[in-house]
């Protein structure tokens, strides 16, 4: 098997919930050995509950590629053996609220103490200080504060979420990144460091060009449903048979549109003669486009659209998604065997990389609780007798 381009650096994962664990999934399917730590056998064992079951779709698909072992992080015996587990490691992520990893001494001065090394990870709900840092976050309160929601569904609609917990994931990919820039700069320096972000500021920065219309332009952006803030005409548009998407802003895309259409004295109409005549004419734009579109399948249009240099796709369900030929092709839902539940499909990595690729197969299915304490214990050194003693004082 062809070695990963982080295989030996090693994880410890105290994460929960979408954000930490997104953030891990990242650096464990592309080779990382990563330790997940729970909490031993209990009623309050499975912080992750939100997610559903441990053999929920959302936890097989955020788990993968790891190993587990339960510590017991409240007690001295249990904060001992996660500090010894640090001293071996590269990197330690966590997305605690930001006081607790301080009161169970776990936080990123006592790891360096011990691991001068180490790259300490940490996301939070709104950041590791200021007048919100203890406040408790979740997707949705960020997708609120992070302004997202203002500009999600029709004008005049009211706020309306992503159908996707995308602070939480964006976040989880930022925090991958940094852990990614801190290893790097670690080839240079020799030294670790603390590396931390948040839900609200990942929401932030996915605005992107919708802040920037405020920051620099001082424009509140509104909601403006299917159709493209700024760029005429994009949008969703009824076919004979369901609806496309079509992206053809710019006096030339709008040219190549309009002759695919048959649709000619569109281009000499006043209203669309330009960009910002189009903008201030959109609706009506958009029901003369449709007038067009409305006429034949959306299959047809697709191909037609497309051959003619003008960006238009299908609008899927997911199911229809996951069984387009092209999301076939490029293998992004990619198997792992599961011992209790045979051969799965998750959702896998983007990104290629020509000469270290993923695996055609998952390296790690997502671990039951505990399942690798002892092999962890063991590498750490520990007799099978200590590693008795722990479970009997429910340390383990």
């Amino acid at each position: 098997m062809t070695r990963l381009p982080l295989d030996g650096t090693r994880v410890i994962d105290l994460t929960r919930a979408r954000a930490g664990p997104t953030a891990v999934r990242q650096l464990a399917d592309w080779g990382a050995d990563v330790v997940q730590v729970e909490e031993p056998a209990g009623p309050d064992r499975d912080a992750q509950s939100l997610l559903g079951a441990r053999h929920s779709p959302d936890m097989l698909n955020l788990h993968r590629n790891k190993r587990s072992m339960t510590i017991d992080l409240k007690s001295a015996d249990g904060r001992e053996i996660f500090l010894r587990l640090a001293e071996r490691a590269d990197v330690v992520v966590e997305n605690y609220r930001p006081g607790v990893k301080h009161r169970l001494g776990i936080d990123y001065e006592a790891v360096r103490a011990r691991n001068p090394r180490i790259v300490y990870g940490s996301i939070s709900g709104f950041g590791q200080s200021g007048p919100y840092a203890d406040r408790p976050g979740v997707d949705q309160i960020a997708q609120g504060m992070g302004g997202l929601m203002s500009i999600t569904g029709l004008p005049g609609q009211g706020p309306v979420r992503v159908g996707i917990p995308i602070a939480d994931l964006t976040a989880g990919m930022f925090l991958a990144q940094g852990i990614l820039l801190a290893l790097f700069e670690r080839e240079r320096s020799g030294e670790g460091q603390w590396v931390h972000t948040s839900l609200l500021e990942a929401q932030i920065a996915m605005l992107d060009f919708q802040a920037a219309r405020w920051l620099i332009g001082r424009e509140r952006p509104p909601q403006a449903g299917n159709n493209h803030p700024t760029a005429i005409p994009t949008g969703v548009f009824a076919t004979a048979d369901g609806h496309i998407n079509i992206a053809a802003s710019g006096n030339e895309m709008f040219r190549r549109l309009c002759g695919a259409l048959g649709s000619p004295e569109l281009l000499g109409d006043e209203r669309f003669r330009s960009g910002g005549s189009r903008l201030k004419h959109r609706d009506e734009l958009n029901a003369a486009l449709e007038a067009y579109t409305s006429t034949r399948p959306s299959a047809e249009w697709v191909e037609r659209l497309n051959a003619a240099g003008v960006p238009c796709g299908p609008i899927y369900f997911v199911d229809e998604t996951l069984s387009d030929p092209q999301v076939r092709h490029l293998g992004i839902a990619t198997p792992v065997e599961h011992a209790a539940l045979g051969r799965l499909e998750v959702v896998g990595q983007p990104v290629h990389l020509e000469r270290t690729p993923q695996p055609a197969v998952l390296r790690r299915p997502p671990p039951e609780p505990g399942e690798h304490t002892d092999e962890v214990l063991a590498e750490l050194g520990l007799a099978a007798s200590e590693v008795a003693s722990l479970r009997e004082r429910g340390v383990v």
